[in-house]
């Protein structure tokens, strides 16, 4: 597993760069045991789907694309110390694509399997959502194979909604007539303090304003600034309520206009969703070496799209390591042989119930 591991990590797959994400495929073709059975192109981005046939089906979903731009692997290579390698993508995700593959082959059937790997998952999967949406209709189960966190399982997920807000006033000079202006800038900054007034901590839900772009010179009252904003929430109501209020937000300023675009991009992979599944994973854990403990994160995955489906779905069956999308990134590779057979045994029970 940890060869499989470094072939992977050394073969770079940055979200924005399909040419390398197709030869990175390749290695990942060999993790499996073959070629997958389609290859779904859209909006520029290919995304690989095997099935094995049979029922009842048990849908296992990972990413293949990284954050990690194109040339990191030659300042950091994959490396391993002890039980510790690190590498770009290596904890997010491709030590759960080995996995997989190992589980896989540790089966003594793959019938009624099917694997779905995409390549725009760091994107906000938008080019593969409805590809998911497709393998999952019907499946019995959803198992996710993004990162454990720490030693336990993802039994929720926040749902994530992203918005931009343009601002929009009038130049002027800002020596001359800086009065004749609308700051835009100021606008901003009056709905910075409206947006961050939404989040409610007591239902887990926060509104960030993450990224301000503003101005075009020192002397020029700004005419445009843009604000991003990123939600996060448990349930839909609060995302309907959060949604409801990004839209009935006004302008301050007498000339100023706000456009408002965005919303939901992921719904949320509540709890009730993977209690059955994260209750077998504890009955499967002595034997296998891993007995899970339970997570709610704040991060989407794939496996907010099957769980707002009704499908059953568990999330966090990678390896055990940290600093996902950060320098330093790492995983324990003593990890990965329990969480393989955890896998195939969650597969087997899941196709005997």
């Amino acid at each position: 597993m940890r060869d499989m591991l470094e072939a992977l990590v050394s073969a770079e797959s940055p979200s924005n760069d399909p040419a390398l994400c197709a030869k990175a495929a390749r290695v990942l073709f060999d993790i499996i045991g073959g070629a997958a059975d389609e290859t779904v192109s859209s909006g520029g981005h290919e995304h690989y789907v095997w099935r094995w046939g049979g029922e009842p089906r048990v849908l296992l979903i990972g990413h293949l694309d990284t954050v990690w731009p194109a040339g990191t692997i030659n300042r950091w290579p994959f490396t391993v110390d002890g039980e510790r390698a690190t590498g770009p993508g290596c904890f997010d995700m491709k030590a759960g694509l080995v996995i997989a593959g190992e589980a896989l082959r540790a089966l003594g059937s793959t019938e009624g399997v099917t694997l779905l790997v995409n390549t725009d998952e760091e994107l906000g999967s938008g080019t593969s959502q409805s590809l998911i949406e497709a393998e999952a209709a019907g499946a019995t189960a959803t198992l996710v194979l993004e990162p454990g966190h720490d030693d336990a399982m993802k039994v929720a997920r926040k749902g994530v909604a992203m918005y931009v807000l343009r601002m929009r006033g009038r130049a002027a000079h800002a020596g001359l007539e800086p009065e004749n202006g609308v700051n835009a800038i100021i606008e901003a900054a009056h709905q910075v303090r409206a947006i961050a007034a939404l989040g409610d901590q007591s239902r887990g839900t926060t509104v960030t304003p993450t990224v301000l772009a503003a101005g075009s010179a020192r002397n020029v009252v700004p005419a445009l600034a843009v604000v991003e904003v990123d939600a996060r929430f448990t349930d839909m109501a609060e995302a309907g309520r959060v949604d409801t209020a990004m839209r009935d937000l006004t302008a301050s300023l007498p000339g100023a206009a706000i456009e408002v675009t965005g919303g939901v991009n992921r719904p949320p992979l509540e709890r009730r969703m993977s209690e059955r599944l994260y209750a077998l994973a504890r009955e499967i854990g002595p034997s296998v070496g891993w007995v899970p403990g339970a997570a709610e994160v704040g991060g989407g995955s794939d496996g907010n799209y099957t769980a707002a489906m009704g499908i059953e779905t568990i999330d966090g069956l990678g390896g055990r390591g940290g600093n996902a999308h950060a320098e330093g990134e790492w995983i324990d590779l003593s990890s990965l042989p329990a969480r393989a057979r955890m896998l195939a045994a969650l597969i087997e029970r899941i196709r005997s119930a």
